[in-house]
This record gives structure tokens, sequence and C-alpha cells, in this order.
């Protein structure tokens, strides 16, 4: 069960409340799964569960009028479908672990139309919406769900959809970039180089980059940017030599590319320590990169996940998608504020407003004024062909 706390009530208690949780809603695993089984990386669809006695979730029909209902807007079908069946997955998971009887999820298919899946469930009577996954779904259900007084807790991490009844539950970028850039710093790491694609990603991580080490009291010496493919990374990297070294430098790119890029970088910079950010950790094969031996990323902690995924394997028969702790996550809210959340009523949104601070898989997280979710991100080590953990999650939001 998700456990809350009022703001500003220490991280530290809202991990033991997950530590308690994680023992009762997790406790049926023992086997924790290696980074290497976090789930599939390619588009196939992850089999459906087989039937099973009635858990609260349904498929659009709508079959009682006891408990709240909760429409979770997912690709259930196309190339995403994998990603979205894994999401589908947890929540089932969750509702199962938190046994709650005043909540019951309808699942609609994104791939076939946002606008239309949404408008289907506001129709059904869902008081709350969970996803959608991609932000161009997320900019179709929105006016959507606002014009019906319908919260949306999406999954995505472009922050520019949240807002006006929008939620985002995806891991923000520029909270990775700070953590990481503050870390270095507080290890002597002064002078900061960066990569970034020319990308939208790459824009944000940009300004997330640059505003971070000032923050810190550090300073950018090289910023280059590289379009994705060809050999436009090496170039990059030649034109940044010129002002070398670097103490640190950031590569805000997926785990492969950081790898192609390091041996380039410490031609010039050989001592320089290697900074990446949240993409990281949903990719299995950065431990097995030697190039990438002694790298800093932030992002959510995977011990709590770990445990999770060994619960879903059992179940489905198949790891799943790192993401879709973010809906296990956003029943466990649900669950917990459905508490307080009178049936036939509307969601109590100004609870998500309050910055009342939840406990889920993925650690703590509250949601700001402008309605993105704030996590507490530990900073991971890569080290000898696994992860370790160098600085846990701090023990207050902010700090």
């Amino acid at each position: 069960m998700a456990e809350a706390a009022t703001v500003p009530q220490r991280v530290s208690d809202l991990f033991r409340g997950i530590a308690l949780g994680a023992a009762m809603l997790l406790g049926a695993c023992s086997t924790i799964v290696p980074r290497g089984a976090e789930g599939p990386r390619g588009p196939d669809r992850v089999a459906p569960p087989p039937v099973r006695p009635d858990t609260g979730v349904d498929t659009g029909v709508i079959r009682d009028s006891a408990r709240n209902r909760v429409a979770l807007l997912v690709p259930l079908s196309g190339p995403n479908a994998g990603v979205g069946q894994s999401l589908a997955n947890a929540t089932m998971l969750a509702l199962l672990d938190t046994k709650t009887e005043k909540v019951r999820i309808t699942n609609y298919d994104t791939a076939t139309g946002a606008a239309a899946a949404a408008s289907r469930a506001i129709a059904d009577g869902a008081q709350l919406i969970l996803g959608p996954l991609l932000a161009e779904d997320v900019r179709q259900v929105a006016p959507i769900a606002r014009q019906a007084r319908v919260p949306v807790l999406a999954f995505s991490n472009d922050v520019s959809v949240a807002g006006d009844g929008t939620y985002v539950m995806g891991y923000a970028p520029a909270q990775s970039i700070e953590r990481v850039v503050t870390y270095a710093k507080g290890r002597g790491v002064t002078n900061f180089g960066g990569l970034v694609p020319n990308a939208l990603y790459g824009t944000r991580a940009s300004t997330a980059f640059l505003r971070a080490v000032e923050s810190a009291g550090g300073r950018v010496v090289a910023l280059q940017t590289y379009d994705r493919g060809g050999g436009a990374l090496s170039g990059a990297v030649s034109r940044m030599d010129k002002d070398a070294p670097f103490d640190g430098v950031l590569i805000a790119d997926s785990g492969t590319t950081a790898a192609m890029a390091v041996p380039l970088l410490r031609r010039a910079s050989p001592n320089t320590r290697v900074l990446g950010t949240e993409l990281w950790n949903s990719e299995a094969s950065i431990v097995s990169k030697s190039s990438l031996n002694g790298a800093w990323f932030a992002s959510v902690s995977d011990t709590l996940y770990r445990q999770y995924a060994a619960k879903y394997r059992a179940r489905f028969g198949s790891a799943p998608y790192r993401l879709s702790s973010l809906g296990y996550d956003a029943v466990l809210l649900a669950a917990r504020i459905s508490r307080d959340w009178r049936v036939g009523a509307a969601f109590p949104e100004a609870r998500l407003r309050s910055g009342e601070g939840y406990a889920g898989i993925d650690g703590a997280f509250r949601f700001g004024r402008d309605g993105v979710a704030e996590r507490a991100l530990e900073v991971q080590e890569i080290r000898g062909g696994t992860t370790v953990t160098v600085s846990p999650a701090p023990a207050n939001f902010g700090k």
C-alpha cells in the first residue's frame, strides 16, 4: 500500500514506509532480478495474462458502480504495444497487491486514437486517467480530460505537457542532470563539458545542464551538439578537444552512445569523469561496457524495482519494461487517495497539488506546482560489471 506524508516529512520516513509496504506487497518474492533482466527492449508485445478471477480490471465495459472508476490509457496494439501491455500488467499487479476494493481500472488502447480513448473513458464514468505514455497522446487527451474535470497522471517525461490538471510521472531529465552535476561538483569536478544530441531531449538537457553547473558553482568550458548517426559524434568530440582537459563530461544520450564517445574523449582528457542521465537506468547493457566503468548517473533506485520485477515475471512469464513501475506506482497513489475518495464523486485533485509525498517502487515522489513529479534520486556508479549506489536518495526533498 502506498504510504503518504505531508511535506516537510522526511523522505527517509517515506522510505521506511516503502520498505514496510514492500515486505507486505512483494513478500512473495525472494529472487532479485539482475539489471540484465530488467525487461525487453524491442516493440514485441508482452503476452496477455491468463484469465483470472475478478481483479478490478476490465477492458471497456462498465461492470459495477461500487468502485471508483479509473482509466488506463496506453498503447495495446501497434509498435509500442509491448510497453503498453507491461504497464497494464503492472496496474493489475498493484491492484492485487494493495487488495483495494474501491478502485476499478479499465484499459483503453491509445494506438487507435488517444483522443477517442479518452472520450470513451470519460463516457464510461472514469474520474481519473492513468497515462497516456507518449507526449503527443497526452496533448490530445489533456483538453478532453480538462473539460470533464478529470485529472491525468501521464507516464511521459515531457514536462511541457504538465499543468491544468495534467501531472507528469515520468523521470524528468532535468532532475537527473541536476542531481549528478551537484554530486560531481562535490567530488571535485569543476570544469564541465557536455555532449548533447540535436533533438528535443538534447535541447532540454543542455538547458538543464547549463543551469545545474551554474547553480553548483562549476564552469561549462565546452558544449557540443551532434546529429545521431554517421560520424557526427566523433566530429563533436573533436571540436571539444580544443577546450580539453575537462574534469567531467555529461553525455546526454543513451549509454550505448556514451560508450562510443568515451574513448574519443579520453584521447584529450584521459582522466575525465563521465556523467550520464536517467536514460541509462533503462539499459541493461551499460554495465558490460568497459569504457563506462567509473561513470556516474542519477536515477530512481532499483532496489524495490528488482523485487517487483521478480514478482511480475513469476505472474506473467516475462520481464517487465522498466517504465512499467510508473503504472504500479500510479495505482498505489490512487489506492492511497481512494481511502478518502467517495465512490461516484470527483477525484480529489487537491491532494495532488498539496505537495503531499508518496512512496512507491521507484521511491518517494511528490508533485510540484507545475504538475511534474519531483523524485528523490540516487547517484549510481558503473563499477566492475554492475552498478553501485555512491550517493543514496536524499533524506529531504530539495536537499
